[in-house]
């Protein structure tokens, strides 16, 4: 059995691609996309096809091009998920504008025009995760869509401060960055690596999950943004690991046992304290956390600068 194999049976594996063709291979239950997943996948002349349709779709809907590129935008994301549904059993996780992540309302206004869409493309909003960025304003935004019954995947998550919160606001999944965690720490320790046991990224998600499973959250946790198999490893039992198809290959290969490592009956013996997390402790909490502050605010600007990208891509087409 290979370690992708045992891996399934403690967990739900997630494919972290926007490639169709790597969803179909590797079998996942649900897939994830994000602005860069998107962008890089959209280049590539296999998916030129959905581009297309995203256009057209645009210039037969809005007179201006402003109003052409906003559509275009909502419908490549679309595509790209009905795409991936036709493929996964599960859900697929398409992302509000990282632009919009202070804006509680517009984050609110782009989650419905997506579910719209996918509505109109035979989907129901059960098998569609909206992707929110961890702010405050993001999960103002997911608390609202979570009582509409529209389901919620919180990213761009690095602290336990923003997981409370997410869990507080009732958001059906969390998706903890685990490398990008880990990238923040070898850059500021000076480290080459460290041991999966202590990887810091590692160790977050932990420490997230003993507080959900002791406190009986019922959001589920899925790590994200690997670096390299020790650290999934060592995450075997979360509810759900989203991971590259690089490392999915890996995982495939690989016969080492993998052992469940989080156990909800272990998270109960440990002795914990709530936190109540009114915004004001929100906002201390994470600017107490030099990592958490810099990883969101740079996630941010990256989702964003992808986006731009995007933008200019579909605008050229809306033009030519």
């Amino acid at each position: 059995m290979s370690q992708l194999d045992e891996l399934k049976k403690h967990t739900t594996i997630v494919a972290d691609t926007g490639e169709i063709e790597q969803i179909r291979k590797y079998r996942p239950t649900d897939a994830t996309t994000n602005p860069s997943l998107v962008l890089a996948a959209a280049s590539m002349p296999a998916y030129r096809p959905l581009m297309d349709e995203a256009v057209s779709f645009a210039k037969q809907k809005a007179s201006s091009l402003p109003a052409q590129l906003h559509l275009a935008l909502d419908r490549v994301f679309v595509n790209f998920g009905v795409e991936i549904l036709k493929i996964v059993p599960g859900r697929v996780s398409t992302e509000v504008d990282a632009r919009l992540s202070f804006d509680v309302e517009g984050s609110i206004d782009q989650a419905h025009r997506l579910i719209a869409l996918y509505k109109a493309a035979g989907i129901e909003k059960n098998r569609v995760l909206i992707k929110l960025a961890s702010t405050w304003e993001g999960i103002r935004a997911a608390k609202q869509l979570e009582r509409e019954g529209i389901h919620c995947n919180m990213t761009l998550m690095f602290s336990l401060a923003q997981a409370i919160g997410c869990a507080e606001a009732k958001a059906t999944l969390i998706s903890p960055f685990v490398g990008r965690i880990l990238d923040w720490y070898k850059k500021h320790e000076g480290k080459e690596s460290y041991p999966p046991a202590e990887d810091p990224g590692v160790k977050s998600v932990q420490q997230i999950y003993t507080y959900y499973k002791y406190f009986d959250y019922p959001t589920q946790i899925m790590g994200a943004s690997f670096r390299n198999v020790g650290e999934i490893v060592e995450l075997a039992g979360c509810d759900l690991l989203t991971i590259a198809p690089k490392l999915l290959e890996e995982l495939e290969k690989g016969t080492t046992p993998v052992p469940r490592k989080l156990d909800p009956k272990e998270a109960k013996k440990k002795p914990i304290e709530r936190i109540n997390l009114t915004e004001k402790m929100f906002r201390w909490m994470l600017c107490e956390d030099p990592m958490a502050t810099d990883k969101l605010s740079e996630g941010i600007r990256n989702f964003a600068a992808d986006i731009v990208r995007l933008e200019q891509l579909l605008a050229k087409m809306l033009t030519s």
